[in-house]
C-alpha cells in the first residue's frame, strides 16, 4: 500500500508566515495564489537582498546560471528552491543541478514533489559559511 502524504505544500517548502518570498519562472496560479497568502511574494528580475526564499524555474542548464546571483540575494539562513520537471519529461538531472549548486557556493539538502510534473530540490548556504 502506498502511503498518502498530507504534509501541505508550503509547510513542506518552509514557507513561514511573512517570508520575503522570489518567485522566478513558475506561472502555476494555484501555487502563486496559495503562496501570496502566506508571504511577501516579488517576481521578475534579481530578488531584493535578505530575501528568505527563492523559487526558480529551471529546465536546463542556462537558469542555474543565476544560482551565483540568487545566493547573495538570500538572507544567510535562506534557501533557494530549483522547481524542474520530473520523471521521463524531465529536463535536468539533480546530478546537474546540484553540481551548479556547488559551483555557485550551495549545498543540497532537501527534495520535495513540487507538483505531480515537477520536483523542488533546496539548496542552501554552507552552515560554516553563514
Amino acid at each position: 500500500m502506498e502511503r498518502t502524504y498530507r504534509t501541505p505544500l508550503l509547510d513542506k517548502l518552509g514557507v513561514r508566515p511573512g517570508a520575503r518570498v522570489a518567485v522566478l519562472g513558475i506561472t502555476d496560479p494555484a501555487f502563486l495564489s496559495e503562496l501570496r497568502t502566506r508571504a511577501a511574494v516579488t517576481g521578475g528580475g534579481t530578488p531584493e537582498s535578505g530575501t528568505n526564499l527563492v523559487f526558480l524555474a529551471a529546465d536546463d542548464l542556462v537558469a542555474l546560471d543565476r544560482l551565483p546571483e540568487l545566493r547573495a540575494a538570500i538572507f544567510p539562513a535562506g534557501a533557494i528552491w530549483v522547481v524542474s520537471r520530473k520523471g521521463r519529461a524531465a529536463t535536468l538531472r539533480d546530478a546537474e543541478i546540484i553540481a551548479a549548486a556547488r559551483a555557485a557556493g550551495l549545498v543540497d539538502n532537501k527534495v520535495v514533489s513540487f507538483s505531480a510534473s515537477h520536483t523542488a530540490l533546496r539548496l542552501v548556504v554552507p552552515r560554516a559559511q553563514r
